[in-house]
């Protein structure tokens, strides 16, 4: 295998909330609109952005991580889809250099430039001193640009732009404009099918970008090739159902991948509108937005007698965060209002005004060391005894519980199943 080289950028900011998603999502949409294929990935455990970025780019989109998905997967990532696309994109996670690893740390590992995305709502000049601070923050950071996100006026955007140094490019600017924002929820952007007008939103933020400046494409990037990877057929012949639907969405492409070349066959069904299971040997209930949907989970008895069944049949289950609240005896939402589930795992939960964890997670299960991370809203009360705890990488106290009820496996852990094929494997094996 030899090295690849595709146009390339990572697209970070100062801070969360500058509009990241919106603009890594309106370039894709413009370089999309142009006959360009664009690859997107994401950096860090999201799921939400990449929902937007797939809709805009029309591709799978991927994570990225040097803790998470690892170095040598990322490359392989990254390798990969040079030599599919005419440009990479890469959205960053949090402010450029905040976490550990960090954004800056994948900008540099893979010598990506980074596009800025600074908020300008409420700046003038000051705008180019931050600009100069993030490009000059790391003197070995490969740093192309800045774009003005949420300007009053076209100029409001020229001022942003004749503060920026000569070395910095400007790669344009968004107006401050509902028609091109993303709406929010408490777990992060709502959820793209959700979204009637996503594409106009989409195609608002492309024609606005491409007013504002020429927007051409970035230098080529040269992507080391990888080692060869072999993953063994561990779930040759198995049937795996995957619940899909507005309850449950959060899932990594590279997990679905995964268990196809582990050998898997994979049938998608909703707890919300099936009545039924397909005939499957395996269950997969992913994280999402349960309790949004508690009157229509508990009126589907049909489909909780199906997975009950399913269960007491010795076959296995492997539920993460929103999916094992589906698994309890009752889930209570913000409001206050609670709906019976599936009773399969003693215990109750309810949504809670605040964060209540968010950390990456590493765990030792039965089958090996799988990573991931926990992110949610909700305080869980359950009287089984874990079979183990995560431990987070950066010394963070969170240490989620994973529970093992027969072959159900249950964890508000997110998985990335390729971080262990094998332990992967094991909770789908029948």
């Amino acid at each position: 295998m030899s090295e690849r080289s595709c146009p390339a950028l990572l697209v970070a900011a100062p801070a969360s909330g500058q509009g990241k998603t919106t603009v890594t999502a309106a370039l894709a949409r413009l370089h999309a609109r142009q006959g360009k294929r664009v690859r997107v990935f994401k950096c860090g455990p999201d799921f939400l952005d990449p929902m937007i970025l797939a809709r805009a780019s029309g591709a799978p989109v991927y994570q990225l991580d040097l803790w998470m998905v690892g170095e040598a997967e990322s490359r392989r990532l990254l390798w990969q889809a040079a030599g599919e696309a005419d440009l990479i994109l890469i959205e960053g996670v949090m402010g450029l250099f905040d976490g550990s690893p960090s954004a800056a740390d994948l900008a540099r590992r893979f010598g990506v430039p980074v596009l800025a995305v600074i908020d300008g709502s409420a700046m003038a000049q000051t705008f180019g001193a931050l600009a100069h601070g993030l490009a000059s923050f790391q003197p070995d950071l490969p740093f192309s640009g800045v774009l003005g996100n949420r300007v009053g006026s076209a100029r409001h955007g020229e001022i942003l732009r004749d503060a920026l140094p000569e070395a910095i490019r400007w790669y344009g600017a968004l107006p401050r404009s509902a028609a091109v924002e993303l709406p929010s929820r408490h777990l992060g952007l709502v959820q793209a099918e959700e979204l009637a007008d996503l594409d106009a939103r989409l195609d608002a933020a492309a024609d606005a970008l491409a007013a504002s400046a020429e927007v051409a494409l970035p230098p080529p990037v040269a992507f080391a090739a990888p080692e060869a990877r072999r993953v063994d057929a561990l779930l040759a012949g198995v049937r795996i159902g995957v619940a899909l639907d507005a309850a449950f969405a959060f899932l990594y492409q590279a997990n679905l991948d995964l268990l196809r070349a582990l050998g898997a066959e994979l049938c998608f069904f909703s707890p919300l509108a099936d009545s039924r299971l397909p005939q499957v040997d395996s269950l997969y209930l992913p994280g999402g937005y349960p309790e949004l949907h508690l009157a229509h989970l508990e009126a589907n008895q049909a489909m909780a007698e199906a997975i009950r069944a399913h269960h007491q049949a010795g076959k296995p289950i492997h539920a993460e965060c929103g999916g094992m609240l589906y698994l309890l005896d009752r889930l209570t939402d913000k409001q206050g209002q609670s709906g019976r589930m599936l009773g399969l795992l003693p215990g109750e939960a309810t949504l809670q005004p605040r964060l209540t964890a968010l950390a990456l997670q590493e765990v030792q299960l039965p089958g090996g060391r799988l990573r991931g991370h926990t992110f949610h809203h909700s305080a869980l009360s359950c009287e089984l005894t874990p079979i183990a705890r995560g431990e987070c990488p950066n010394y963070r106290r969170t240490a989620e519980a994973v529970y093992r009820q027969g072959r159900l496996t249950a964890s508000y852990i997110h998985f990335y199943l390729p971080s262990d094929p094998a332990a992967a494997a094991e909770l789908f094996q029948p």
